[in-house]
This record gives structure tokens, sequence and C-alpha cells, in this order.
């Protein structure tokens, strides 16, 4: 079998399929529009308390995303063990990247949440798989932060060797100012969830494998 860390893709829109932001559709039909749409890597992300919801939910999407896509599951090392998720990603609050991968295995795709270049350094020292840098913009989805901005995204490309995903405020008018930094990859929350038709939110955000 093809090694995990080895199948994610060299580009691509990475997709956060977020409950809290899902008003308008269902996790799964946003799931099968990911799939249609060419998306070859999805994130389930709930940051509710109700866990026992997130577990249902995340059961029913590996099923439905199969082999198609690789599916990362958020903050919860358990969950993604249970549903056997080709991967986790953690925050910087989170348990750290060994003991993770010491539940999950050597082949999981373990990721984690950078907000600064030292965060970057450090999580590629302690063994992650890829990074995310963000909120590269202002976004709702992480009112807390203050946006990073492109020239921190450029930075960090600069300093480290392994996939960084950006995120945060990426959508149809602002993707192409991130792929001009030369990221290969950029996390899309808000501009999926939210969207009447995911496969023609994809189709707007160029999305390429």
């Amino acid at each position: 079998m093809k090694s995990k860390r080895k199948r994610i893709p060299s580009s691509s829109v990475y997709a956060v399929i977020d409950r809290e932001v899902c008003a308008r559709k269902t996790l799964t039909s946003i799931a099968r529009g990911c799939i249609k749409g060419g998306v070859k890597i999805i994130q389930l992300r709930d940051k509710t308390e109700n866990i026992s919801r997130f577990y249902s939910d995340a059961l029913m999407l590996r099923k439905i995303i199969g082999r198609e896509a690789l599916f990362i599951i958020n903050d919860r090392a358990d969950i993604a063990k249970l549903v056997a998720a080709d991967g986790l990603h953690l925050g910087q609050d989170d348990i750290p990247i060994k003991p993770a991968r010491g539940l999950l295995g050597s082949e999981a795709i373990i990721g984690k949440s950078c907000h600064s270049l030292k965060q970057a350094i450090s999580a590629e020292e302690e063994g992650a798989d890829y990074i995310s840098i963000g909120p590269i913009f202002s976004t709702p989805t992480k009112p807390d932060y203050k946006a990073v901005g492109l020239k921190l995204l450029r930075k960090v490309q600069g300093c480290i060797q392994i996939p960084i995903v950006a995120i945060g405020g990426i959508n149809k008018d602002t993707i192409s100012l991130v792929r001009k930094t030369g990221a290969r990859y950029s996390a899309v929350v808000r501009a999926l969830c939210g969207a009447r038709n995911t496969v023609q939110a994809l189709k707007e955000l160029g999305c390429y494998l």
C-alpha cells in the first residue's frame, strides 16, 4: 500500500468542513461535492463539545471519502484512530506530535497550526508532516487571532522543508494572492461550507490537482 505520507498531493485546495460554518448544506453533501470537484485533502473540524456527534460524523465521512481523498481529523487523536482517518491536524494547545503519532502509527499524516515563524520551525523539528500558517487574512472562523499576512507566509516558505498550508480568509477573491507567494496548498473553510454549490465554488477557487 502506498505510504499515506507520500500520498500528500503536490498542489491542491485543502477543504476544511467545519460543522459550525455549514449552515446551508449537510456535511455529507459538502464532502461529496469536494470529491466531485477534485479535492484531495478533506479535514473534518468540530469545535463544539458534542464528541459523540463528532465521532458519528467522522465515521460517516470516512465511508463517503474512502480512498478518493486524504481524510484528516481536527484536534481529536482518539476519533482519528477510531475511524481510521489518514491523519490528524493539531493546534498549538493540543497534544504533542510524538504521542499522537504513537497512537496513530508511523504512517499517519500529522499537521500542526502555526501562527509565527518560530512555531513553524518548532513544528517541523517536532516531526510534523505539514503545517498550516494563518490566519493569512482576517476571518470570523478565528476571531481571536490577528491576521499574519502574506509576508509571514513567504518567510516561512524560505525556512522549512515540509509542506505549508495557507489558511484564514481565503476565498475566490484572495486565493490568487496566496498562490502568487508560491504556496501550494490553500485551506478553505467558509468559501466551501457556506456555498450553495460546492462544485461551483471549487471551480471559482481554481481547484487543481
